[in-house]
């Protein structure tokens, strides 16, 4: 068939500024309405000339290797967020007379008075009234699809016992950001995305641990710097597992979410700390629904996900004596098989690594424990953690060393930052503004470490 010219003088919608993409959508619906209520104006089919197209989109289409239908599917699920009044005009324009025409599909949303286009409506659309195509295309919703796996594009539940095709077409808003600005923008944490992007503005200098912990770090690092490399470069993909999975156990404070921020730092990858308070659900299947979605999001975008007090989410698996506990170890197995189908790094953190079912366990592809740091180890986290232009001093107003007095009491680094806090608080509130002087007393320090024993019930003397 013909190419469409654009200057031809028939009919257009769109912007005149507005992308080529979207001169073809709106031709395509103009040919296929002309099908069935017949004009004066000639309109062939148009053809999808996708190097025309807007660049995100574009390379995306090129990148996955998309065919026609696929690519101008994708088109309709994005036009309602970009081209608001593009299906409502071109619709209007040719059954102003012809009252509701059922075959082109399409619902009205709560808030957005709009076209909504539905799986019928991109069947219409590229079904040509082949009954064989249109089966064709119906199949682009299958869950073994690429847009399903990728969680690009799906329908939306639809009303039990109503055709499949009435759901609404669903757009991944990662994907739309994508497509609109040429990048993917931060989920929000909501319900639907129950995490939250986790970074900091510390180094690596400012973690104190063990060289034998600073090596398995290392490892870290190594897998998040070239893996795709290897995968990609080396031929190596199909011979390996997917993604990276490891457990990092040890007392509250010790600095394991510290050193996830740090690799996503180090990397310039995103990391999630996944809220488990919003995933588990007491409903049969919810879990796992809450989980697909949100790995489903994470699938491809180099995400570290975080899951912190894994226990809650991956513990031992329990005999069954009801149907609750039926459930709770399908949970755990279902967890077993999405962490290992993800392509990303995925981070376990615990108190207790018993708690945590065997089968994670031989799974994971590194373990890591993080210790309640020795005392040369708290004196110098003690040193970083104050500001640098602080004096130290005791009740008699002499200065000490007080990193070195304090070290023999064994706290985490994480009560030690509390410590700090409460020390540094009393600091300011005594601040004399006079001399200039940022004084932190030794009472005050010896104070905070007794709050942090009793918290732990732990004596302090």
């Amino acid at each position: 068939m013909d190419t469409v010219d654009q200057s031809m003088a028939f009919k257009t919608f769109t912007d005149l500024h507005a992308p080529e993409e979207f001169r073809y959508l709106e031709q395509l619906i103009l040919y296929r309405l002309n099908v069935w209520f017949p004009s004066q104006e000639s309109i062939p089919r148009p053809i999808a000339d996708v190097n025309k197209w807007s660049a995100a989109l574009s390379d995306f289409v090129k990148k996955n290797k998309l065919n026609t239908d696929e690519a101008t599917l994708l088109l309709i699920g994005i036009t309602p967020h970009v081209q608001s009044d593009l299906f409502d005009s071109v619709i209007g324009y040719k059954l102003q007379h012809s009252g509701d025409f059922q075959k082109i599909g399409g619902v009205r949303g709560k808030d957005f008075r709009g076209f909504l286009p539905t799986g019928e409506t991109a069947v219409f659309l590229l079904g040509d009234d082949d009954f064989n195509r249109r089966l064709e295309i119906q199949k682009l919703f299958w869950v073994d699809h690429l847009f399903e796996k990728k969680k690009v594009l799906w329908l939306a539940d639809h009303t039990y016992g109503e055709p499949e095709m009435s759901g609404k077409i669903m757009i991944s808003h990662e994907y739309l950001d994508t497509f609109i600005y040429g990048k993917a923008i931060p989920p929000k944490f909501s319900i639907n995305f129950p995490a939250k992007l986790i970074h900091t503005d510390l180094g690596w200098e400012d973690l104190v641990i063990n060289d034998e912990l600073k090596q398995q770090i290392d490892e870290l690092k190594s897998w998040l710097k070239y893996n795709d490399r290897l995968v990609a470069d080396w031929g190596m993909g199909g011979r390996l597992r997917k993604g990276y999975r490891t457990l990092l156990y040890g007392p509250s404070g010790t600095g394991k979410t510290f050193t996830a921020g740090l690799l996503g730092k180090e990397v310039g990858k995103d990391v999630y700390k996944i809220d488990l308070s919003m995933v588990v659900s007491k409903y049969i299947g919810e879990t796992e629904k809450n989980l697909e979605l949100l790995f489903a999001k994470a699938e491809d975008k180099g995400w570290i996900l975080f899951f912190d007090e894994a226990d809650a989410l991956f513990g031992k698996r329990t005999s069954v004596r009801d149907a609750h506990d039926k459930y709770a170890n399908q949970e755990v197995s279902y967890l077993l098989q999405r962490i290992e189908d993800y392509n990303g790094m995925v981070i376990l953190a615990t108190n207790m690594k018993n708690n945590i079912d065997d089968a994670f366990i031989r799974r994971f592809n590194s373990i890591l424990k993080f210790t309640v740091p020795q005392a040369d180890e708290r004196a110098k986290i003690w040193s970083l953690a104050f500001p640098e232009d602080v004096v130290f001093c005791n009740e008699q107003q002499q200065v000490i060393d007080l990193p070195e007095m304090v070290k023999s009491y064994a706290i985490s680094g994480g009560c030690i930052v509390n410590v700090v806090h409460y020390a540094s608080i009393k600091a300011v509130e005594r601040f004399h503004k006079d001399t200039g002087q940022k004084t932190i007393y030794l009472a005050d320090v010896l104070y905070g470490i007794k709050k942090e024993l009793l918290k732990e019930g732990k004596p302090f003397s």
